[in-house]
């Protein structure tokens, strides 16, 4: 591991709607840990590099930002022509994200999702394909991750006060802990996929997809663009990230990941991506403390409490956002040691930074170098 002790901060920031914006001469962007929102989805501040210059080879960037699930979006493409149809563009981006949040959204009383935790019933309930294609990705991280990502999870994170009611920062009752306890476990969901359907084998299980929406919501984005014949362009809900093509500069888009200790706003390291997705996890933003323990938002499906370890900040690099928002909550739920095992054995693309309270280290799978080589 290297150690990340002695950095300096980015220059020249700036704001654009409350998005942090960085110059620099490649045209990158910086990620970190989750933001303290509404969705209990782990958030970064975001840092848009563009930096403008007058050549004959460069292209048109368009910027298409908005908010959704609590967090902010940011749609960066690069047109070869000027295209005037930005507004148009967003309106149809923004709507499809409204889909996505009207089924998968815990904060929403009438979502798709929260309809199905309201339900009590122990015969199947039907459900979208769309919310059956997440659930199905979920419960395959899930069993992938030995139970370390579990969607079913939520009825504990609302215990710990980071669901849609925020609590007030005191430790839940044993009893009550132990009660939804008894309601995690994948082997609590049943799905079925003609016609989509699912089935909870306790009444009270309570979905919490928080994990893997925005991962899954910038992959439709995504897809969305690629039908409208862009090829080059990044995509950025609340941190977790997928790019195509190159920047405007006609080089890899260039991705700086947060040292978790000073809040985001040191860059410990610079990242290439190119067609392939991004997302980083941490406990950094949303906790509070009690006698100085810290109580992060990342909940251990084993335990049934906040995870108590050194990892600090984990960042994924994978094709599917998807799969990556997923497995950097997997990996902040297993800490260190666990995890790089397990990035080791699956061959996933992941760095660490490890926080042993006076020093932050870096670790990096043996392909994480590989998938963000410019």
């Amino acid at each position: 591991m290297s150690d990340i002790s002695a950095r300096a901060p980015h220059p020249l920031f700036y704001s654009v709607r409350r998005v942090m914006t960085q110059l620099d001469f490649s045209g990158s962007f910086a990620v970190g840990g989750p933001f303290a929102k509404t969705l209990q989805i782990h958030c970064m501040w975001l840092v848009i590099g563009m930096f403008l210059m007058s050549c004959a080879e460069e292209r048109e960037t368009m910027l298409l930002v908005g908010t959704t699930m609590g967090t902010e979006y940011t749609v960066t493409i690069v047109v070869p022509n000027q295209h005037n149809d930005d507004e148009s563009l967003n309106l149809k981006i923004q709507a499809l994200l409204a889909r996505i949040n009207a089924s998968m959204s815990t904060y929403d009383p009438n979502s798709e999702l929260s309809r199905v935790n309201q339900n009590k019933s122990a015969d199947w309930i039907d459900i979208s394909a769309e919310l059956y294609s997440v659930l199905e990705a979920a419960l395959s991280v899930s069993g992938a991750s030995a139970g370390a990502f579990d969607v079913t999870v939520g009825g504990l994170v609302n215990l710990w006060g980071f669901g849609p009611e925020r609590g007030s920062g005191v430790i839940p009752d044993s009893r009550l802990l132990e009660a939804a306890r008894r309601d995690v476990g994948a082997a609590n969901l049943q799905l079925q996929a003609d016609p989509p359907a699912l089935r909870k084998r306790r009444a009270d299980v309570y979905i919490d997809l928080s994990g893997i929406v925005k991962g899954y919501a910038v992959d439709q984005v995504a897809e969305f663009l690629i039908e409208k014949g862009f090829a080059d362009f990044l995509v950025d809900i609340g941190g977790e990230m997928r790019a195509a093509g190159t920047n405007r500069n006609g080089v890899a888009w260039k991705i700086g990941i947060e040292d978790p200790r000073d809040a985001g706003r040191q860059i410990v390291r610079t990242v290439a991506l190119a067609n392939t997705g991004l997302a980083s996890s941490g406990n950094y933003r949303n906790f509070f403390e009690i006698n100085g323990t810290h109580y992060g938002h990342t909940i251990d499906p084993k335990t049934g409490a906040p995870t108590q370890h050194e990892l600090a900040a984990v960042s994924v690099v994978h094709p599917s956002a998807m799969l990556a928002d997923a497995w950097a909550t997997a990996f902040m739920s297993m800490g260190y040691s666990a995890g790089m095992s397990v990035a080791a054995q699956r061959d996933l693309a992941v760095l660490f930074i490890v926080d042993d309270g006076t020093t932050a280290t870096i670790a990096k799978s043996a392909a994480f170098d590989v998938a963000t080589k410019p």
